[in-house]
């Protein structure tokens, strides 16, 4: 039994290693067990907190278990990654601009970790040729979190985030589902103590208890998730926030004295978009928008999501120098696009922006357009 233990041991070590040199730090391992949290994960499903993320609700039975999805599976390989860029130039002008989320400014995390874990797993078969597995990031039927809580990555933050105590909480999580034993770590303690900055920060009031994040009224969800119009009582809670939102994790204090900037070159922030032009964004056709961020996690908002955001940005931030920018988009191919220009008129207000909101109510087709344009007025 020593002897199988010393080889488990000597083979975990062995992985852990590669692991940090492929770039994942840090590294732990949780066995193949159904997930600790799996009671309040269907809790919070069926309060609704998932808004239009079905797919969450979807593969049950799946999520339930990680050895209904690799048959055999022993352990989890749970991964971190670095994501926080360096510090972006300020820029050179002072024409509104919107804000992305750390995570969306450089390439998608997603083709990044996957390779490098499928990598991984064939270093993995080449230590140990009986193992079989799969590699997921975010996408698969897996409470990643869950896993990597209980392979001592770090701690459920009060904003749902996982918080590592040398590292704060920017880096995304990776895992290899492995059908092989090998040495398990243990949990770690939660350092969040009474603090509640992050819930006090929050402007939409999305954590409504700690550990508890409602998805319906989070920035990154209204931003990113919900495909239809933005409710109009959060609109102004958005600000500037074109695609996500860091709030909460900007005003952790593990982030603000632990957190360090990434050296991956794949993570750096691309040319411009750590704070877009809004003009411009709302400028982009389907062409220039597909140009612009293939690649990108961006693309995930589509162009009508992305430049609704921009117009409810530019709303909250622009002037009446503005007001041309949105009178364009007002003939935008994409309705979506056009009742969210019609709300920001009605923010920034003045003759061009009302004179331009009551010609195009004579000329739209789209009913819930008209609503828009109509609130708009009555707001001006």
């Amino acid at each position: 039994m020593a002897k199988v233990d010393a080889a488990r041991t000597f083979l975990t070590t062995q992985i852990k290693a590669r692991a940090r040199e492929l770039g994942f730090d840090p590294v732990g391992v949780a066995p193949a067990e159904p997930p600790e949290h799996w009671a309040f994960y269907l809790d919070w499903v069926a309060r609704g907190y998932a808004g239009e993320m079905g797919y969450l609700g979807r593969n049950l039975e799946r999520r339930s278990d990680p050895r209904t999805v690799v048959p055999g599976a022993k352990s989890v390989l749970c991964v971190g990654m670095n994501y926080e860029p360096r510090e972006a130039p300020s820029p050179v002008d002072d024409r509104p601009r919107g804000r992305v989320s750390r995570y969306a400014r450089a390439d998608d995390y997603h083709d990044v970790m996957v390779g490098r874990l499928t990598r991984l797993l064939e270093e993995i078969q080449a230590l140990a040729p009986s193992a079989s597995g799969r590699v997921y990031v975010d996408t698969g039927p897996v409470l990643e979190r869950d896993f990597a809580a209980r392979a001592g990555i770090g701690w459920f933050g009060k904003h749902t985030n996982l918080i590592h105590k040398e590292k704060g909480s920017w880096f995304f999580l990776g895992e290899i589902i492995l059908t092989i034993d090998l040495d398990c770590d243990a949990p770690v303690m939660d350092h969040c103590g009474t603090c509640t900055l992050c819930m006090e920060a929050c402007p939409t009031d999305a954590i409504p208890e700690p550990y508890v994040l409602d998805s319906t009224r989070c920035i990154s969800y209204l931003t990113i998730e919900l495909k239809g119009a933005i409710p109009r009582e959060h609109r102004v809670q958005v600000g500037d926030w074109i695609f996500g939102c860091d709030i909460c994790q900007e005003v952790c204090p593990w982030n603000q004295k632990q957190a360090r900037p990434t050296d991956e070159p794949e993570f750096q922030a691309r040319e411009g978009v750590a704070s877009p032009d809004l003009a411009e964004v709302l400028g982009l056709d389907q062409a220039a928008f597909s140009r612009q961020f293939k690649g990108s996690p961006i693309k995930r908002a589509k162009r009508r999501g992305l430049l609704r955001n921009a117009a409810v940005a530019l709303g909250n931030t622009g002037g009446v120098e503005d007001v041309q920018v949105l009178v364009k988009s007002l003939r935008d191919p994409e309705p979506l696009v056009r009742g969210h220009a019609a709300w920001a008129l009605g923010q920034i207000g003045g003759r061009e922006a009302k004179r331009a909101l009551q010609e195009m109510l004579l000329q739209e087709p789209d009913d819930e357009v008209c609503r828009e344009i109509q609130v708009a007025l009555e707001t001006l």
